[in-house]
């Protein structure tokens, strides 16, 4: 032992040496898994169990046909090049998609002649099986998944007869599949009220927040106890169904306090906690009383950066204002493919979003992709349309 203590403070340099190497190289290591730009698909409302008017030559066409082609062109993602000019990465090469975000109504509404939401959520996962994509880890693309009001609605009811009365199948697959609980909801232990799909991720330094339907004033609650843990200098940005104006149908009734779930004949369809205030009857776009506890919220917490949402869809950049014209909140409104207000009527403008984020600067570019804009070429590439760019730096 004796003359081992004499030769080992010799190495002690050396043994100092590899240990600072190997420091480094877990710091390199651990800063690679954020990659420099992280992508994200995005789109809306793709409605399982209802039909196209006309797609690609053909005539009431299936949203499983559908979906699948719009699929089929999200895989050529990776390795197509972005336009030159300005946005993250532009005229470089897209090498890999982290994430697949759909923003609602996974299941259409099973009025008379729509099948139930349990097929309409089967034929949904068969369908994005089809996907290829990976993220930059090598893994396959995670999703990131909210319902929108027909999910809601086929769950607890609506003034309208559906067959059957309520199937919850798509709202407890969704929960299912994002929230991840020890035991899995079912039908027996799913209850609207307390089983929101609701949920956060932080990603390249953003706080992700999907919300169900719309921030109400239920959902900030959560959103607050979510936003507790956050840094305030952190940026924020907000997935949803509906868009910030919120839709007045959605609401609970204010003469019916106490009713969970819509009756035959209710103008209201109750998949928003929150009791309407503008009136006993939902007022056409009147939701200035509910917008202005959304604007207070956005006010407490300026590190709100962004909003997507689907609902009435088409393509759009826009900037949410508030009823009183006293906040500035970017908005990216995305298509659907089989309800959107332009695409349904001329297949050539259907349309996702690819959402280009780099971590470094903290710029988001939002680029329309036109998937569909030669319908009888099912090889036809993608052709980027509009763009946007915005700062999620917290001043």
């Amino acid at each position: 032992m004796k003359r081992y203590s004499v030769f080992l403070p010799a190495y002690k340099p050396v043994v100092l040496l590899i240990a600072a190497v190997l420091m480094i190289k877990a710091a390199h290591a651990q800063k690679a898994k954020t990659p420099a730009v992280i992508n994200i698909i995005l789109t809306s409302d793709v409605h399982f169990g209802i039909k196209r008017h006309a797609f690609r030559g053909d005539t009431a066409v299936y949203s499983n046909v559908v979906n699948a082609a719009m699929i089929k062109q999200m895989n050529t993602i990776p390795g197509i090049t972005l336009p030159a000019g300005e946005g993250v990465n532009a005229g470089h090469l897209v090498k890999h998609v982290d994430y697949l975000a759909i923003t609602g109504d996974i299941a259409n509404r099973m009025e008379p002649g729509i099948q139930t939401a349990e097929v309409s959520w089967a034929q949904f996962k068969k369908d994005y099986s089809l996907l290829k994509l990976t993220a930059n880890n090598g893994k396959p693309v995670q999703m990131l998944l909210v319902p929108g009001n027909h999910d809601a609605s086929n769950a607890i009811g609506y003034p309208r007869t559906l067959s059957p009365a309520t199937d919850p199948s798509s709202m407890i697959g969704i929960y299912n599949m994002m929230l991840k609980p020890a035991k899995p909801l079912t039908r027996e232990t799913f209850s609207y009220a307390k089983n929101k799909v609701d949920y956060s991720r932080n990603i390249g330094g953003v706080h992700f927040m999907f919300i169900t339907l719309w921030a109400d004033s239920a959902q900030r609650i959560w959103m607050e106890k979510d936003l507790a843990s956050v840094s305030p200098k952190m940026p924020v940005v907000v997935f949803t169904h509906d868009p910030p104006t919120g839709d007045e149908k959605h609401f609970a009734s204010p003469i019916a306090p106490g009713v969970a779930a819509a009756a035959p004949g209710s103008k209201f369809e109750f998949v928003v906690d929150e009791h309407y205030k503008e009136s006993s009857t939902p007022q056409k776009n009147q939701t200035d009383i509910e917008q202005r506890g959304w604007v207070k919220f956005l006010k407490k917490h300026p590190n709100i950066k962004a909003y997507f949402h689907g609902h009435s869809n088409f393509n759009e950049f826009y900037t949410y204002k508030g009823p009183d014209n006293d906040v500035s909140l970017p908005i990216f409104r995305v298509d659907s493919p089989m309800k959107g207000e332009i695409s349904s009527k001329d297949e050539t403008q259907l349309s996702f979003q690819l959402l280009s984020f780099d971590t470094k600067s903290q710029t988001l570019t939002v680029r329309e992709c036109l998937w569909n804009t030669k319908p009888a070429d099912e090889q036809q590439a993608i052709v980027f349309g509009k763009t946007a760019t915005v700062s999620l730096k917290v001043n």
